[in-house]
């Protein structure tokens, strides 16, 4: 599904400093000083504080983008939570991703109990457009719960064992935890997250699957699909 760009106007520095810039800090664990020395190596004088803005406007506005693109999830959703440390407290990070590792939402919350699995549950059937056939979680009872109150037709499977794919998703979030130090409210954490959860996978296809010649395509069509969606494709070539 394509969508428009989002509007630059009004800013003086063109497109591809701006989504090179959010790619760079979303795409890898670096913080926005790190992005500022990056483009000064490369000519472009931007400070720390503008990428922070450009990030915190344009980030979300390109994950949505991407997510539009996905094809509709599929009908098994592994649904998972894990603490985060947010100003030194222990939060919950709540996630659910479908049978191909795409993450169809993420929510930030307090605790983890019955309420909070029933606003993620809600949240997550609004977000997806859909039902699942199946979800499977861990044996958090609070899951249990929610689930015969929210979707209670949907098949709930409960295991640990099955549920790695969910798991496995946090990883790249724990990576990027560490660089950052931990986050300083929920919500800047949740929108952080948010966006995060749109822009870095679609960077990270399942590379131990492929060869280097099928990688090296891939990457090239998500890049492709990356101008698009930031609408640098749209720009005149230059000689």
């Amino acid at each position: 599904m394509s969508s428009a760009a989002p509007s630059y106007k009004g800013h003086r520095y063109p497109v591809e400093v701006i989504s090179h810039c959010v790619w760079l800090y979303f795409r890898f664990p670096l913080s926005f000083r790190d992005v500022e020395e990056l483009m000064l190596e490369r000519g472009v004088v931007v400070s720390y504080e503008t990428i922070r803005r450009w990030c915190g406007k344009f980030g979300q506005a390109y994950a949505n983008s991407l997510r539009r693109r996905h094809p509709a999830p599929g009908d098994k959703w592994h649904l998972d939570e894990v603490f985060i440390k947010i100003d030194g407290e222990q939060k919950y990070l709540w996630r659910a991703v479908d049978a191909d590792g795409h993450v169809l939402d993420i929510l930030v919350q307090n605790r983890r109990d019955t309420a909070a699995a029933r606003r993620f549950f809600r949240r997550l059937l609004k977000q997806a457009g859909s039902v699942p056939r199946v979800i499977v979680t861990d044996k958090l009872r609070s899951y249990g719960a929610a689930h015969r109150k929210v979707m209670p037709s949907v098949e709930h499977r409960s295991h640990k064992g099955l549920n790695n794919r969910a798991e496995n998703s946090h990883q790249p979030t724990r990576q990027r935890e560490r660089a950052m130090k931990g986050f300083r409210s929920v919500g800047g954490a949740q929108r952080f997250l948010s966006a995060f959860s749109g822009i870095s996978p679609h960077f990270r296809p399942r590379r131990h699957l492929m060869t280097a010649t099928q990688h090296r395509f891939e990457m090239t069509i998500r890049f492709a699909i990356w101008d698009q969606v930031t609408g640098t494709a749209a720009l005149p070539a230059t000689a």
